[in-house]
C-alpha cells in the first residue's frame, strides 16, 4: 500500500473528491487535517531517523559536532625560547676546582668559608661534611682535608678564574674539564678583599675552550645563567634575573655585588654567571640563605671588578690599591645639618692617620669628602672603592665640604698598605674638673684623664636615659673628642661649641666620639630639647 503525503492545503484529485454533503465535507474536512497532521510527524520522524546513518546537508542541525581541530606543528622560524644553544656553546669552558690544603679544626674550616658572610651555611656545610664521612664519631681528622668549587677558563693555554676562598691555602690544585679530563694546576695569584683568585693548568700544547668577558654587568631584569659543580655533580646549570646590583654584605671593604636569584649551592662558589650572549658578567661568590639551601638569593662579583683584578694577578701576583690614609663614615641627615650641607651625602672623614696622603695633601677630621675626579661619592664603601680604583702614584682631585664651603685638593694616593696601624693619641693632661652638666645634649662630662679614659677629650660620666644624646646611642664612658670640629678637654670647651652652634642657626652638634677601642665616629646630636 502506498502513503501519499501532501501538505494541508493540497487539493484532492477530482476523481476522488466525496459528495458534497455538508456532513460529509465536514467530516471530510476533519479527517483530511488529521492525516496531514499523522502524515507530518511521520516525515518528521523518517527525516529524523535517516539524519544520524545519512547526513541531509540542507537540513543539517545548527549544532551537529563539528570536525576536532588540528593541531598544527610549531614553525621551526618561531621556537620556544630555550637557554640550550647558550649553555652548549659555554659549559666546555666551566671547570671543577678540587683543592687539597692542610688539616685543621674541620667544624672551623666550614665556618670561615664565606659562601655566605656571617655563616649561615655553617650547619649546612657541618651536615654536608658528615654526610661525606668527613669528622664522623669515631673518626679521626685525617692529615689533610678536601674541598671543591668552580672556576672558568679565559685563555687557551689554561687561565682559569674562581674565588679566592676555594683556593685558599691550597696544597694542591685539581682542574677537571667538562669532558672528565684532570690537570694538575697552580695559584698564580689571589685576592682575599675581593675574593678572586686567578689558577693557571699545567697542560703543554694543550688548546682550551674559553669564555669571553661581557663589557658590562648587565642591567636590572637581564637574564643570567650559573653554571658550575654543585655538590660535585659537575656541570650543572640554573636560570634567572639579576635581581640588584652593588650590594654590600659584609664579605669584605670593596663589596658590590651583583645579586641574582639563579640558585647557587655549595661547590657553586668560582663558578661563572652568564649573559644570553654566553658572555661572563659575573663570578658566583657567595648566597643567602636562613636554612642552608638556596633561597633564590646569590650573589656574584661583577666582570668590571674580576678583570680589574685579573689583570694584576696575571702581571704580578697581587693587587696594589691607591690608599688615602682616612677612616670614614656615613653622612646622616643630622650629621649633614651641623656641617651645613643641604644634602646627606659623601664620607666623613672621622680620623685622619698620621704619615699619610691624606695629612699631606691638608684632608682634616670632619671633612666631608663629596667627590672624586669629579664623580660623586655617595658614601664610605664607594669612595673606598673608587680609591682603591687607582694605582698608587696617582694624582687625583678630591673634592670636600669644610666649615659649609666646597673646596678642592690634589692627594697624591699611597699604596695600601698590608697591615694598617692607627695612629695613637698620646697627650697627657694635668688638669682637673668636677663633672659639669651639659643640660642641651642630656648629659655630665668629666675630662677623660681625670675618670682613667686615658686619653684627650671628656668622658660622658652620667647620662640621661630621655636625652637627645641617649636616643643617639651615646652612653657612659663614651669620649668626646671634638665638638663641631674643635678639640674639647673641658665641659666647658664642650659648652662653647654647643653655644656656638646654637647661634650659627644649628639644628644639631657635631660630636666626634670613641667608645672604648673602637675606632672613632662622628654622632650628631640634636638641640634645643635637652
Amino acid at each position: 500500500m502506498t502513503i501519499e503525503i501532501r501538505p494541508p492545503n493540497a487539493a484532492q484529485p477530482a476523481d476522488k473528491q466525496p459528495p458534497k454533503t455538508s456532513f460529509f465535507r465536514a467530516h471530510a474536512r476533519a479527517l483530511a487535517t488529521g492525516a496531514a497532521s499523522l502524515a507530518l510527524v511521520a516525515a518528521l520522524a523518517a527525516q529524523s531517523i535517516v539524519a544520524f546513518p545519512t547526513p541531509v546537508r540542507a537540513q543539517q542541525s545548527p549544532i551537529a559536532p563539528q570536525p576536532a581541530a588540528v593541531i598544527q606543528p610549531i614553525n621551526p622560524a618561531v621556537q620556544a625560547f630555550s637557554f640550550a644553544d647558550v649553555v652548549e656553546r659555554v659549559r666546555p669552558a666551566v671547570v671543577s676546582i678540587r683543592v687539597k690544603t692542610e688539616a685543621t679544626n674541620p667544624r672551623q674550616a666550614f665556618e670561615d668559608m664565606p659562601d655566605s658572610p656571617g655563616g649561615p651555611l655553617e650547619r649546612f656545610f657541618r651536615d654536608f661534611r658528615n654526610r661525606r664521612g668527613q669528622d664522623g664519631p669515631g673518626q679521626q681528622t685525617p692529615d689533610v682535608q678536601m674541598s671543591q668549587g668552580s672556576g672558568f677558563i679565559i685563555s687557551s693555554d689554561g687561565m682559569v678564574v674562581t674565588n679566592f676562598h676555594v683556593v685558599k691555602g691550597a696544597k694542591e690544585v685539581t682542574v677537571v674539564t667538562d669532558d672528565g679530563n684532570e690537570y694538575k694546576a697552580k695559584v698564580l695569584g689571589s685576592d682575599e678583599k675581593t675574593d678572586v683568585a686567578l689558577v693557571k693548568i699545567d697542560a703543554k700544547d694543550k688548546i682550551f675552550p674559553i669564555v669571553p668577558f661581557a663589557q658590562n654587568s648587565g642591567r636590572v631584569g637581564d637574564w643570567v645563567l650559573a653554571v658550575g659543580n654543585p655538590f660535585g655533580l659537575g656541570g650543572t646549570v640554573t636560570a634567572g634575573i639579576v635581581s640588584a646590583r652593588g650590594r654590600e654584605i659584609g664579605a669584605g671593604p670593596y663589596d658590590d655585588f651583583l645579586q641574582i636569584d639563579a640558585p647557587i649551592n655549595h661547590g657553586n662558589s668560582g663558578g661563572p654567571t652568564f649573559n644570553l650572549s654566553g658572555e661572563v658578567v659575573g663570578v658566583n661568590t657567595a648566597i643567602f640563605s636562613p636554612s642552608g639551601g638556596s633561597v633564590g638569593i646569590g650573589f656574584a662579583i661583577p666582570v668590571e671588578t674580576v678583570q680589574r683584578v685579573i689583570a694584576q694577578l696575571e702581571k704580578t701576583g697581587e693587587v696594589v690599591r691607591g690608599w688615602l690614609g682616612v677612616q670614614i663614615q656615613p653622612v646622616t641627615r643630622d650629621i649633614a645639618d651641623s656641617l651645613g650641607m643641604k644634602d646627606a651625602r659623601g664620607a666623613l672623614v672621622a680620623d685622619v692617620q698620621q704619615q699619610t696622603p691624606a695629612i699631606k695633601a691638608g684632608i682634616k677630621v670632619g671633612d666631608a669628602i663629596i667627590a672624586v675626579e669629579g664623580h660623586p661619592v655617595r658614601g664610605p664603601r664607594d669612595l673606598a672603592r673608587t680609591i682603591a680604583g687607582y694605582e698608587p702614584g696617582s694624582t687625583v682631585k678630591v673634592t670636600l665640604v669644610r666649615n659649609g664651603k666646597e673646596q678642592d685638593v690634589n692627594v697624591e694616593l699611597g699604596k695600601l698598605p698590608s697591615d694598617q696601624k692607627l695612629s695613637e693619641r698620646s697627650k697627657p693632661s694635668t688638669q682637673s674638673e668636677e663633672p659639669s652638666s651639659l643640660a642641651d645634649l642630656g648629659i655630665a662630662v668629666a675630662p677623660a684623664n681625670d675618670v682613667g679614659a686615658g686619653t684627650d677629650g671628656v668622658a660622658v660620666v652620667k647620662i640621661d636615659r630621655n636625652s637627645p644624646a641617649a636616643r643617639r646611642n651615646l652612653k657612659v664612658g663614651d669620649v668626646i673628642l671634638e665638638v663641631q670640629g674643635e678639640t674639647v678637654a673641658t665641659a666647658a670647651d664642650v659648652a662653647k661649641a654647643v653655644k656656638d652652634a646654637k647661634q650659627d642657626g644649628r639644628r644639631s652638634v657635631l660630636l666626634r666620639l670613641k667608645s672604648g677601642s673602637d675606632a672613632a665616629r662622628f654622632v650628631a646630636v640634636p638641640l634645643g630639647d635637652g
